[in-house]
């Protein structure tokens, strides 16, 4: 038994198997990354207070010599059985190395993969259909955003996805549409563009923000940033069904027939989600980056498409 092993026995430390899926509990309830392991980092307090570790157990270390340089050297060794654990995930492709993760985000960090995020779900008891929805991000899914973020914005710009679907093409979609979804949300600070509403779940795992397709993604409409808005539930379905569109310079065109609403409906509390945020010419709240903003093409589009044929008007 090496003198490591011998540690952690002594210190009745937990296995590397329980510190393996702990690990992956907390990557998943982190938003899929941690940062590396050191102490006065809260990840490694987190878990440790899950496991019940003692003082004892978290502050014993190891002592390693370096003949060449005649040195000692001191470490954890709650902070290398974390590390060995990580490491044994990153071998088996459920977490990123952080010098992976370096090179897509520039940061140091251990990152879920899809395969570790499937398996996280699967500890915690959640359904893998909920997956779209959760604020966890892979690695998969972040090479996606970094990819649509870094494409040059075009003059002239297509919304419409003509491309014939194989069944790769269809696994990739599924990626680009959650990759498509936290580019946009993120390009408007998890903020609705019309009202301006930020919020999560409380166990922050959710944001109540939706990624709006201008193009209906159920007619082709293509998982661009630029064929995006982040809305909120209730005005992601007004802008679908055409209670209001936004013009060219980005203000806000009202469907005349606000005018032949009955005043009781769209109410909520004595708020009216369309009259009391929505009004003609109205700007909306839009990402720092111009490269982000949806593009012309999109929004006339949905002018011709969908606000006109609900409302049978020409502008």
């Amino acid at each position: 038994m090496s003198y490591e092993s011998e540690m952690l026995k002594s210190f009745k430390m937990p296995s590397r198997k329980e510190v393996e899926e702990a690990l992956l509990e907390s990557l998943f309830k982190h938003n899929g990354v941690i940062k590396e392991f050191s102490a006065g980092e809260e990840i490694v307090e987190e878990i440790a207070d899950n496991f019940g570790l003692t003082e004892k157990q978290k502050t014993a270390y190891l002592e390693t010599i370096y003949r060449k340089e005649n040195r000692l050297k001191k470490s954890y060794l709650w902070h290398r059985l974390l590390f060995r654990a990580a490491d044994s995930l990153a071998k088996g492709n459920l977490v990123s190395h952080p010098t992976e993760t370096f090179q897509l985000t520039n940061q140091r960090e251990w990152m879920l993969t899809e395969k570790g995020f499937d398996v996280a779900l699967k500890l915690l008891k959640i359904p893998n259909s909920k997956k779209e929805f959760l604020s966890t991000k892979s690695y998969e899914v972040q090479k996606v955003v970094k990819k649509l973020k870094k494409r040059k914005r075009p003059s002239h710009y297509d919304p419409i996805d003509n491309e014939i679907k194989t069944r790769k093409k269809i696994t990739e979609s599924r990626l680009r549409k959650r990759g498509f979804r936290w580019a946009v949300i993120e390009a408007y600070d998890f903020k609705c563009a019309i009202c301006g509403m930020k919020i999560n779940s409380p166990d922050t795992l959710q944001w109540e923000v939706e990624a709006a397709h201008i193009v209906p993604h159920r007619l082709n409409g293509k998982d661009d940033i630029w064929n995006g808005l982040a809305l909120c539930h209730l005005h992601h379905w007004a802008f679908d069904v055409g209670w209001f569109t936004l013009l060219d310079n980005y203000l806000v065109q009202l469907s005349s027939k606000i005018q032949h609403l009955p005043l009781e409906f769209g109410k909520f509390g004595g708020i009216d989600f369309i009259r009391d945020f929505i009004s003609n010419k109205s700007p909306i709240f839009l990402p720092q980056e111009k490269e982000f903003y949806p593009h012309k093409s999109s929004l006339l589009w949905h002018r011709e498409k969908i606000f006109n044929f609900y409302n049978e008007v020409t502008i």
